[in-house]
């Protein structure tokens, strides 16, 4: 059993949690709305005051506005006189999947999901959580599904997560010993507060309440007075089209590379290119990967189980050229005309990727095995069978 196998205890207060947070969430809703509605009613005072040519309605709107203003300079100083929050705190987490979502430069935006496993004096039992961080392309590779990796979290934000990538050597000893089982789904944190479409919209609902319960009020001196225009509120109108996707249980595409320095052995072109490939077929995982010169080309079969493929975004793509390198000099070929590299799942669980780099030229053909963190393991120079 891993070291959070008898944490998940906590979740037993998990519905009260979440009703609390409910609880709060929708008072600070109608708070919201209601600062919004009086909002929306101080500014269409100062409208109708102006049109209307009202002293009394025009200075209410102001008064209004000026106090709501007041009180929230005065907020922000009580604010700004309170304790600072606790520090960030260190813990191990699991890396359940993650997907690199960018690449235009050195550090890449991968999507991670985790299970952070709090130490034992945070009495939290451990939680699942979704992020988004930018990683070197170099320390990609050091990042792999049920791996473990260093993060900071913060006690009162379960969900602001970052994942430390210098981490102490304690630190880095404790990752290579641990062993966290998976939390469950239902243990997902979010943050509350990253719907603010719905806080926008709400904000725009009490103003627009606001507005028109002083504007109905006065609707008999504007209409009669004629210097109001009509005004109609057109609401945009949005169609959404579903896109409709054949699924189908194998894939296959490629890719050519042409250009100046187009050869995939330009540093950080491979991981960029089988990127592209990822999000053309929608699949991080596939059967084969292969690598040449100006081409790149994917095989995937979506029945397979995970452990019988290859995950893209944890190739070590930074290495390859080495190996081609290596291949080229040592394996007999003087004059090397080609290479490719072929990326195949290992032989069973907890086997990585098996890597072959494969040398052509007027001598012969001769190839190279390695394993996924760039360790030869196998030599087969011109001739030898």
């Amino acid at each position: 059993m891993g070291m959070t196998g008898q944490r998940y205890s906590g979740e037993l207060n998990g519905p009260v949690e979440q009703g609390r947070s409910g609880v709060g969430r929708v008072l600070a809703g109608l708070r919201l709305a209601a600062v919004s509605a009086v909002i929306g009613a101080a500014l269409a005072a100062l409208v109708v005051g102006v049109i209307l040519k009202d002293v009394p309605v025009l200075a209410t709107g102001g008064g209004v506005l000026a106090l709501l203003v007041l009180l929230a300079f005065l907020g922000g100083r009580r604010g700004a006189g309170r304790d600072a929050p606790p520090a960030r705190r260190t813990a191990l987490a699991r890396i359940e999947d993650l997907r690199a979502t960018g690449g235009e430069t050195a550090d890449v935006p991968v999507t991670f999901r985790l299970t952070v496993a709090p130490e034992p004096e945070d009495e939290r039992p451990a939680y699942r959580v979704k992020i988004s961080q930018s990683i070197n392309l170099v320390d990609i590779p050091a990042y792999r599904p049920r791996g473990i990796a260093v993060v900071e979290y913060h006690p009162e934000k379960p969900w602001d997560v970052r994942i430390v990538t210098r981490p102490t050597p304690e630190w880095s000893r404790r990752a290579e010993e641990a062993q966290i089982d998976s939390a469950p789904e239902s243990t997902l944190v979010r943050d509350p507060d990253g719907g603010t479409g719905a806080w926008c919209l709400l904000v725009l609902v009490g103003l627009l309440a606001g507005a028109a319960l002083v504007v109905l009020s006065f609707r008999g001196e504007l209409f009669a007075s004629g210097d109001a225009g009509e005004s109609a509120a057109k609401e945009p109108s949005s169609s959404s089209a579903a896109a409709s996707s054949s699924a189908s249980r194998t894939f296959s595409t490629s890719t050519t590379v042409s250009g100046p320095s187009s050869s995939l052995l330009t540093f950080g072109r491979m991981r960029v290119t089988a990127m592209e490939l990822e999000a053309r077929v929608d699949s991080a995982y596939v059967t084969s990967l292969r690598i040449e010169d100006h081409r790149m080309a994917v095989r995937g079969d979506s029945a397979r189980p995970l452990a019988e493929t290859v995950h893209l975004p944890s190739l070590p793509y930074e290495l390859l050229p080495g190996l081609v390198r290596e291949a080229r000099a040592t394996l007999g070929v003087r004059e090397a005309d080609s290479w490719r590299i072929d990326v195949t799942p290992g032989g069973g669980a907890g086997v990585g990727p098996r890597v072959r780099v494969t040398v052509s030229g007027t001598e012969g053909t001769a190839h190279l095995d390695a394993d996924v963190t760039g360790r030869i393991t196998d030599r087969r120079a011109v001739g030898v069978s």
